[in-house]
């Protein structure tokens, strides 16, 4: 799974993912919560659909710096964080921050292994309307 959140190393996020962390979450650099902060306001309703990369120092380039910044606090999604925050991960976030090859083959196999998995399908499973409760 830390291999996989990698691929967080492009892309981008809505304000409204990342609100909550930015204006309550303690385990972030001051001045990274302060600059999302100007484009990310604190009123729910108000700039929801503004974006911010999730990785602030190489937006569009497949690299370790995702990593980096989670060493640094600068993780932009709670989800992001967590990986580095004093747990059984942080191992691996280290890790992944300084070794490309090693990240870079274990991103491969878990998606692969990610890619194999059979999805329920008739009434074995469901196409959920949220994805994050069942129907």
């Amino acid at each position: 799974m830390v291999a996989l959140s990698g691929a967080h190393t492009i892309g981008k996020a809505r304000c409204v993912l990342f609100r909550d962390r930015i204006y309550n979450e303690t385990n972030i650099d001051a001045s990274f919560a302060k600059a999302r902060q100007s484009s990310c306001p604190r009123t729910s309703g108000s700039g929801d659909n503004n974006l911010a990369p999730l990785d602030v120092a190489t937006p569009n380039s497949f690299d370790l710096k995702y990593f980096n910044n989670l060493l640094n606090k600068k993780g932009l999604l709670h989800s992001d964080q967590i990986l580095f925050n004093g747990g059984s991960t942080d191992s691996l976030v280290k890790t992944y921050s300084s070794n490309t090859k090693k990240f870079y083959s274990d991103f491969v196999t878990a998606m692969i292994k990610m890619g194999d998995i059979t999805p329920l399908t008739g009434s074995n499973g469901e196409i959920r309307k949220n994805c994050r409760k069942p129907n």
